[in-house]
């Protein structure tokens, strides 16, 4: 995949370059910031109506909720870039075996990423007698499985 810089993926109207992992970072501490001042805000009203109910709020239950709630964004945080990292493995796989079947890599490319832009023809490769493909051996007719032996 192509790397671009923040603004470079932001406009990339074909989204072959993607903007969430680079902004992934800056969304865990903004969430980490409204967590923090969200909980000073319960404690503050608790503390509004009575000492009591903010000295537990203050020790116990904002502790407690502030944690749950970064655990349960990181988790989120980490399965989005997680099916990013999974895509971007895939793209990677999916070329070394367009490359391996003695594809071009540019042959189908411009069917998934252009968006919106009109599929190339893929072009047919031309197997010579005797080429060996994923195991298969090119007769001039047809693929033959080779030999394990």
């Amino acid at each position: 995949m192509p790397s671009r810089g923040f603004f470079g993926s932001l406009f990339d109207l074909s989204f072959t370059s993607l903007v969430t992992t680079k902004v992934i970072k800056f969304i865990y501490v903004l969430t980490l910031i409204m967590l923090t001042l969200f909980s000073l805000a319960i404690v503050f009203v608790a503390f509004r109506t009575s000492t009591g109910l903010g000295v537990v709020v203050l020790i116990i239950v904002a502790p407690l909720w502030w944690l749950f709630s970064a655990i349960y964004a990181r988790v989120s945080l980490e399965f989005i870039i997680a099916l990013f990292r999974v895509m971007e493995t895939n793209v990677e796989l999916v070329a070394l075996k367009r490359q391996q079947m003695g594809l071009t890599p540019s042959s189908h490319a411009g069917a998934v990423s252009d968006f919106g832009a009109q599929p190339r023809p893929a072009q047919q490769p031309s197997y010579q007698v005797g080429d060996v493909v994923n195991g298969h051996r090119f007769d001039g007719t047809q693929w033959v499985p080779l030999d394990d032996a």
